[in-house]
């Protein structure tokens, strides 16, 4: 129960994150969610042998964790608790792939090893950037920043509602895993029985609120767009801070700036 207490709570710890007043926070939603889509294409349209040119775009997530003042711990935590699906996506490049690509100090390197590294640390660049932008701007930040960017209305009030529900649901869920406990002793109430009912009082409670939130909302006059109280500007450091990065990546797809640099060294 404790476990499940914490998650509940590490789940709205993002949020909470974007509250800072730091460089990064500051900046305007519309900004960010341009430079990390700008960020991840960069990322995707590398070749999949690529792994040295992917190295020096690491600088883009220190640099949001450094200004951000984000703590690199949580971050990581979360996105190792969905790297399997990442694993399970390139855990048979080496089978399938056995051409010798390169030789390292005798050992020769299949095109499958390096295609998974690469899908591995492409996988770490996007999810990282993914949660350090919630992290930095929040959630409604971003679908204003999309609302803005004149994404469809549909579409943002489902991600938002999507969003917000999950704790609606959580909620629920604590509840009744809560009441389950307390009519519990040593293994009584753990079984699949108990499970499915408990799965069953969950879709009927989370029906129910969900119909008087509807309500609700219709109440307040709720016409399928959802409004936002703050308000954003983009100022002369918003566009420098773009241009800036924009050009960076570009510079790191244009050029595999880690053979640069070694040959430079030696």
């Amino acid at each position: 129960m404790l476990t499940f207490d914490k998650e509940y709570f590490n789940l709205g710890y993002l949020d909470t994150l974007s509250y800072k007043d730091t460089f990064i926070h500051r900046r305007d939603p519309r900004i960010k969610v341009i430079v990390t889509f700008a960020f991840i294409l960069s990322v995707v349209s590398f070749p999949k042998y690529e792994v040295s040119g992917l190295a020096p775009l690491f600088l883009f997530p220190v640099l949001l964790f450094s200004l951000g003042d984000i703590p690199v711990r949580f971050i990581m935590k979360k996105v190792v608790m969905v790297s399997p699906f990442a694993l399970f996506v390139g855990i048979f490049n080496p089978f399938l792939d056995t051409r010798t690509l390169y030789t390292v100090y005798g050992f020769a390197v299949s095109g499958g090893w390096v295609s998974f590294l690469s899908i591995v640390i492409k996988f770490i660049l996007t999810v990282s950037a993914g949660l350090l932008l919630i992290a930095t701007t929040s959630f409604p930040g971003v679908c204003y920043a999309l609302q803005r960017l004149k994404v469809p209305d549909i579409f943002i009030s489902q991600l938002l509602f999507l969003y917000r529900y999950l704790f609606v649901l959580l909620d629920e869920t604590m509840k009744i895993v809560r009441a389950r406990d307390m009519r519990s002793f040593g293994k009584r109430g753990q079984g699949i029985r108990v499970f499915s009912h408990i799965i069953g009082v969950l879709f009927i409670r989370t029906v129910e609120k969900s119909e008087r939130i509807y309500q609700a909302m219709l109440s307040r006059g709720y016409e399928g767009q959802i409004g936002m109280i703050k308000k954003y500007t983009i100022s002369a450091e918003d566009i420098i801070f773009a241009l800036s990065m924009l050009a960076t990546f570009y510079l790191f797809r244009r050029y595999n700036v880690t053979v640069l640099l070694g040959n430079l060294v030696a």
